[in-house]
């Protein structure tokens, strides 16, 4: 094996990456000058040594705690609860969210292995009974995983007295109700809101 075929094999592992999207981006790679390759090189070696989980709330942050633990300016009240650190990326950039978060790191999934022991559930448990929360947000996938996930939170946090949610899901903005699956539909019909 030569060093693109090499190259291609290895970014093919990446999610979302076939080998025709690694051959694009090896060739993409060896196209720029060798400082590109380098640089990137560098970033890729480094990555583990220079993040970690936040040692709260579990995001990989390079500082610990995290900018969002540490930032007195956010309400220490509500805790958004998600699956992976790309999720607090993702609800970060649609600045809607000023509370705080915990990573779950995945979520139940008994056919795969995954029971409630092996996620991070003890410690947001935790994190309600010692750190004053008023309100947990659980922004999980609406799939099967997510949606068990969701009921076995909502149990375990209904002794606790504070107000638990979900994130609403449904019509996509911009949606079109031709295209629209039946279990989309079913839950925009269940999760409808009065004007």
């Amino acid at each position: 094996m030569n060093a693109i075929d090499n190259l291609v094999t290895l970014l093919a592992k990446l999610p979302g990456l076939g080998k025709k999207s690694a051959g694009r981006m090896a060739y993409h790679i060896l196209e720029h000058d060798a400082s590109f390759a380098a640089s990137l090189a560098a970033a890729l070696a480094g990555l583990h040594s220079a993040i970690k989980h936040c040692s709260l709330c579990g995001a990989w942050t390079e500082t610990d705690p995290c900018p969002i633990c540490s930032d007195e300016r956010r309400d220490g009240g509500i805790l958004c609860v998600v699956e992976r650190s790309q999720d607090v990326r993702v609800i970060e950039e649609a600045r809607e969210f000023s509370g705080r978060f915990h990573v779950l790191g995945g979520l139940i999934s008994p056919l795969d292995g995954i029971n409630p022991g092996d996620l991070s559930i003890g410690k947001l448990l935790y994190r309600v009974k010692n750190e004053g929360i008023r309100e947990v947000i659980l922004a999980l996938n609406p799939t099967v995983e997510g949606d068990t996930t969701a009921l076995y939170l909502s149990k375990q946090l209904s002794e606790s007295g504070i107000t638990v949610s979900r994130l609403a899901s449904g019509l996509p903005v911009g949606g079109d109700l031709e295209y629209t699956d039946r279990l989309t539909l079913a839950r925009s019909f269940r999760g409808r809101v009065s004007m």
